[in-house]
């Protein structure tokens, strides 16, 4: 197996693009700051925050936090600054950040794809209870995001965190933000590899570094051993995707530059393999690419995806085999998108006669509550432990064959079904105008009430629709990937009047039919009339669709009027 650290002796000379003006690439002699997120970073590096919250602001409190700090250096720690409460959409980007601040965060936590022990679980719960006013959210990031932190309490959550393994280093900022895992990776009995391993040791290498600590922005990493391809590898910064190779057997392709927002690109694929022990060094050839090589001029134009698009996957390849790893890669053909759920819902059978139960909790929004609830039911069924998902899910592995038809009617009971609705298990949520500064409208409990009225209108549905709610363009909830996805903004409507609603997105999808879906021109619906239109539309499909076409499918060919609700078919029975 070749060793796949940098061999200077084999490096060759590599003819690097280089663009028409100076875009911050460090690589290229373009090392002055461009803009004051770069400012703040040279002045200092990030990770230092951690000893001003440890020595300082958590003694001093809120008002001793330097500002160069609070509003950027303490991303690198998971904190952010929450929305201000009172403060309307319509003010959302009128208002300077000082002005939306609120004296509390929202602190992420990493899971990282780690196995999250009944102990965790609970410490999870009990931080939220004493820590958070009761919040907790899983997130499409595989993180615990917390609300209402107090900064003199954030020491004795970290401690507790450290305890059981856990951290927020890192979880946000320019930095490699928390990692996604298969939420089934060593247990699933379909499972090609388990890339468990790789994280481990990404993170026990380079989490933490200062050579890692200040990229151009945000680096996601997804690693994934199942067909499913259950981690959306398509949209990651870099993705390690299970493939067989002939002769080797089992291992990863690279998937790199993908990414959503208001320019959403998905991943090139490197069309490699890369054995398990190597993933790691790929790992740091792909993140020193981007620190080097991306762009730093303009934030909106600083993410991975825009260098890789502007090279392209040979020039990108051949620059982390010449430059990085000093050899070539072995070639092997990119494995096939698979169409189906990725979100591991249901009881599913592990490779060592086990059980594996995926609950959903409605659009990621659960409470430390609970969490302790949770952990009570592991530790009462003997449950090894969970994992969180992109898809805002929780898994629990290792059940014994006899305890599942308890353990699912306990889950059901605190309200974590492992036999939801189409609609409970297939609507995510970002954190929407509650918390976030960015947000334009309410999302999580808007969400809600959608996915209550469609539970009653459309029982029994015999279709998988996918509906992702987005409180502003970023797209933390994927708008553009949904069978149906909502993007918040502010709409006028029929009286004249500015109020909540939604730019729609249809038909959006990854896997084989990968699309970022048709945006109806001119399109917007208010909040409101939200639950009628989202119906009309369900409607028209069940009446319109072919022998077994799905949403996506039928919603890139159907006729305007079906798709904008402005005609509605006859019901069919759902």
């Amino acid at each position: 197996m070749p060793d796949l650290r940098y061999k200077p002796e084999f490096a060759k000379r590599t003819e690097i693009p280089r663009p028409k003006r100076g875009e911050g690439q460090w690589a290229l002699g373009f090392t002055e700051p461009l803009n004051k997120n770069e400012q703040s970073k040279k002045d200092d590096d990030p990770l230092n925050v951690r000893d001003r919250i440890l020595n300082i602001y958590s003694k001093r409190g809120f008002d001793s936090i330097d500002p160069a700090d609070l509003r950027g250096r303490f991303r690198w720690m998971g904190l952010y600054t929450q929305r201000k409460p009172g403060i309307d959409g319509g003010k959302t980007a009128a208002l300077g950040e000082e002005e939306l601040d609120d004296r509390y965060f929202m602190l992420r936590v990493r899971s990282d794809g780690a196995l999250l022990s009944p102990e965790a679980v609970r410490v999870l719960g009990t931080i939220g209870q004493r820590f958070a006013r009761d919040t907790a959210d899983v997130t499409d990031r595989e993180n615990i995001q917390y609300h209402w932190i107090d900064i003199e309490n954030v020491p004795q959550i970290w401690d507790e965190l450290d305890a059981v393994g856990l951290n927020t280093l890192e979880a946000c900022g320019d930095s490699p933000r928390g990692f996604l895992g298969s939420p089934v990776a060593g247990v699933a009995a379909d499972e090609i590899i388990d890339g468990t391993w790789a994280l481990e040791e990404i993170k026990r290498r380079y989490i933490g570094d200062p050579r890692f600590s200040n990229f151009p922005r945000k680096f996601k990493t997804g690693v994934t051993g199942h067909p499913d391809h259950d981690i959306a590898p398509e949209i990651q910064d870099v993705a390690f995707v299970g493939a067989v190779h002939p002769e080797h057997g089992p291992g990863f392709d690279v998937w790199v530059g993908g990414g959503l927002s208001t320019n959403p690109h998905f991943t090139g694929k490197l069309g490699v393999w890369v054995a398990l022990e190597q993933v790691p060094d790929v790992w740091e050839g792909v993140a020193g690419i981007f620190r080097d090589y991306g762009y730093r001029r303009l934030r909106s134009k600083a993410r991975l995806k825009f260098l890789v698009a502007d090279w392209g996957t040979e020039k990108f390849r051949e620059v982390l085999e010449n430059e990085y790893l000093g050899q070539p890669l072995l070639r092997n053909p990119s494995p096939q998108s698979p169409l189906g759920y990725r979100d591991h819902i249901g009881v599913h059978p592990q490779k060592d006669g086990r059980r594996y139960v995926g609950v959903a909790p409605t659009v990621g929004r659960i409470s430390g509550t609970l969490l302790v609830q949770l952990a009570d039911l592991l530790d009462e069924h003997g449950v090894e432990g969970i994992r969180l998902t992109p898809y805002q899910k929780i898994v629990l592995i290792g059940v014994e064959p006899d305890r599942v038809d308890a353990l699912v009617a306990d889950l059901d009971r605190i309200g974590l079904s492992a036999r939801p609705s189409n609609w409970r298990r297939n609507t995510m949520a970002c954190t929407g105008i509650e918390f976030c500064k960015l947000a334009i409208v309410d999302t999580k409990q808007r969400s809600a009430d959608l996915i209550a009225e469609l539970e009653r209108r459309f029982p029994q549905l015999d279709a998988t629709i996918t509906v992702n709610v987005n409180g502003c363009p970023n797209a933390c909830a994927r708008t553009q990937l949904a069978d149906i996805g909502l993007k918040g903004q502010l709409v006028v409507d029929r009286d004249g009047n500015q109020v909540e609603g939604f730019q729609v997105h249809l038909g959006g999808a990854v896997g084989v039919q990968a699309n970022f879906g048709r945006k109806l021109r001119a399109h917007k619906v208010t909040s409101v009339d939200l639950d009628d239109y989202v119906s009309t539309l369900v409607t028209n499909y069940l009446s319109d669709r072919e022998t077994g076409e799905t949403f996506t499918t039928w919603v890139l060919r159907a006729d305007e009027a079906l798709v904008r609700g402005d005609k509605v078919l006859e019901e069919v029975l759902a």
